[in-house]
């Protein structure tokens, strides 16, 4: 069966779309660097988007419940990736009884959210005692530098790593935890390639409506998940943070 790709919106990454693969190997990056958290585990993927993360998690996992407050994605994940249990709901009160998974996974989605204390408190009591959260969001001091208000229009707060971190600790969590993903080197080839910054290439061209140039639209096309690093290192210079926390 043929499943029809979600529309790009600039609120969710979407796989298999060259103009979109440097932030879809940022994203693919994490959950490879995370998964061995989710082997042989009962896992909620709070916000799972398109679902190519959940898949990849249920390739690990025990079973991967899917969820995602949007219709239209919720419907597409169940189509497109059977093997996930996909439920519609909202991540202020997870549609989950207290104490039923091992692991919640929320990548990139925590910026999205009001509430974002009222959630973490939720994934605190559905997780089992010993169950880990993880979590993933961009560095509000690379992703929006100089602001309060993000810069993304579908980011209602982004978060630096103090900010992270005394989130997790104040829903009760203990961090196991804190680091930041960044480029590799041979994405820090492309940076010095393209003017310093490969992000910032990719953003003038959709910001001023411009046709991709060929050289850029080649190098962004050939990002792999590798090409990421995730460290403890710098993490104020870091693009995205990384935090895994345990439930006492």
């Amino acid at each position: 069966m043929t499943v029809e790709p979600l529309p790009l919106t600039g609120e969710r990454t979407v796989p298999g779309i060259a103009e979109e693969n440097y932030w879809f190997r940022r994203h693919e990056a994490a959950y490879l660097d995370l998964v061995h958290h989710c082997a042989g585990a009962v896992v909620l993927e709070a916000g799972c988007g398109e679902g190519y993360g959940a898949a990849l998690i249920a390739a690990h996992a025990a079973r991967v419940v899917a969820l995602d407050y949007d219709q239209l994605t919720a419907e597409h994940a169940a189509r497109a990736y059977p093997e996930l249990a996909v439920l519609r709901g909202n991540l202020a009160s997870l549609p989950l009884r207290d104490a039923s998974v091992d692991v919640v996974a929320n990548l990139q989605v925590i910026e999205h959210l009001w509430d974002q204390a009222g959630f973490l408190a939720e994934c605190a009591r559905v997780l089992r005692p010993g169950g880990r959260l993880i979590v993933t969001t961009p560095n509000r001091i690379t992703f929006s530098p100089g602001r309060d208000t993000p810069l993304n229009p579908f980011h209602t707060r982004e978060l630096n790593p103090d900010e992270l971190a005394e989130l997790v600790v104040g829903a009760g969590l203990e961090l196991e935890l804190l680091a930041g993903l960044r480029h590799g080197p041979r994405l820090r080839e492309l940076d010095a390639r393209f003017g310093g910054s490969i992000i910032d290439a990719q953003v003038a061209v959709v910001v001023e409506g411009d046709e991709w140039p060929a050289d850029l639209l080649a190098a962004v096309a050939d990002v792999r998940s590798e090409d990421f690093e995730i460290t403890t290192d710098d993490l104020d210079a870091s693009l995205d943070l990384v935090a895994v926390a345990v439930r006492p």
